[in-house]
């Protein structure tokens, strides 16, 4: 597969896609270029942290509802909104904004960011587009009794539950696989597209894991279904394509172009990464990858459509060129 990038009628650029998908077996239902070499995952495996957190049993005792189990697996906007679900989570768990870990840095949706701006207001951890994640972390460790002050830490019992069901979920080795730092500064594991897609395999079918990590993958994914908006945003993929399809695939992108996707009704996983890392090649890339296992329907599709071939625009605003995916 590749993505291309036109302007005036022509070529400019190409970005090239590796993808993977399959069922809950392992059969191979699609596969795009290199899929056994490995791959950070990202924030693509938020949804399975969000589950380990659920497991745990942080979420039950606290009491989270949907929005904040979705926002504990977003990459969010930084509206409102997302705000206000991350600071009640904190509220339940008797921490403040202080207690985040993941650095700071302006919304994501402009509108938001300008809102700040306007306002005088600083942007803080809080708007980094992983505070959910970050607090349902700090609501594991204080559920279980581990160290808040180190939970960025991979010695930290609470990341080692997270590297073993994501192990769990892929059928990879966690004392082998190769383990870097996210930008948000928890450790993030890299596996092959053919695992990852596996993962999404059974996040969709809740097959081929034991009861209890079913139970908690079920809670997340109903959550992110209910609750798309919280997922990502006003204009984003993620958020456009869980709502599109009423919940039947559930999705989550992760940094250097990377998406994972559940689809309930074929009972697939899919992995894709966009080789150069070009995060403009992700929803056209995967929209077309869905289009062609049967996956989207017509009004499906139609709303999608500005993301499936995204035009290029200038400064003015003017429509210069288009975004294109190609199964070769």
């Amino acid at each position: 597969m590749i993505v291309e990038v036109t302007r005036g009628g022509m070529v400019e650029s190409v970005h090239s896609v590796a993808a993977c998908a399959v069922d809950v077996a392992g059969t191979v239902a699609l596969a795009c270029g290199e899929i056994d070499v490995p791959v950070f995952l990202r924030s693509a495996a938020k949804p399975f942290i969000g589950a380990t957190i659920v497991a745990s049993g942080a979420a039950e005792r606290f009491g989270f509802d949907a929005r904040e189990l979705a926002v504990i697996c977003a990459s969010h906007n930084g509206e409102p909104f997302h705000i206000a679900a991350v600071r009640s989570i904190l509220a339940k768990i008797g921490l403040d904004e202080s207690a985040l870990q993941c650095g700071a840095h302006a919304p994501s949706y402009e509108p938001a960011a300008a809102a700040l701006l306007a306002q005088g207001v600083t942007p803080a951890a809080i708007h980094n587009n992983c505070s959910g994640k970050h607090a349902g972390i700090l609501a594991m460790c204080l559920h279980l009794g581990f160290d808040i002050a180190t939970y960025l830490e991979i010695a930290n019992p609470a990341q080692r539950r997270i590297l073993a069901f994501c192990a769990r979920l892929c059928d990879d080795d966690p004392q082998r696989w190769p383990v870097g730092i996210d930008g948000c500064g928890i450790p993030v594991f890299a596996t092959s597209l053919r695992r990852a897609a596996l993962s999404f395999a059974r996040f969709a079918t809740l097959e081929g894991v034991a009861p209890a990590d079913a139970r908690a993958l079920r809670a997340v994914r109903d959550a992110m279904a209910a609750e798309p908006a919280y997922v990502g945003g006003t204009g984003r993929f993620d958020s456009a394509l869980i709502a599109a399809t009423r919940g039947r695939i559930v999705c989550k992108a992760g940094a250097e172009a990377v998406h994972g996707d559940a689809l309930l009704r074929e009972g697939l996983g899919l992995a894709l990464k966009v080789k150069d890392g070009g995060r403009r090649a992700t929803p056209p890339a995967a929209t077309a990858l869905l289009t062609s296992l049967g996956a989207l329907e017509a009004d499906e599709l139609e709303a999608l459509a500005h993301f499936a071939a995204p035009d290029v625009r200038n400064v003015a605003g003017r429509v210069v060129g288009g975004i294109v995916a190609r199964l070769l």
